[in-house]
């Protein structure tokens, strides 16, 4: 099973999104909208918090 990493190709920011969207095997821009979406809805700064999270978290490809 592949480990769940940030991408190397596939960035915007960082490459969290990128990376998730490789281990479910789904459309990173998908995932970039919805993420937008929920982020904005839940007032910013939740989404802001969880992405910078990810960030730090997750290893590079």
């Amino acid at each position: 099973m592949a480990k769940l990493t940030r991408s190397q190709n596939d960035r915007m920011v960082a490459g969290v999104i990128g990376g998730i969207g490789e281990y479910f095997n789904i459309d990173a821009n998908l995932l970039r909208i919805i993420w937008v979406i929920v982020t904005v809805f839940t007032g910013f700064l939740p989404g802001i918090i969880a992405y910078i999270l990810l960030w730090l978290i997750l290893p590079e490809e």
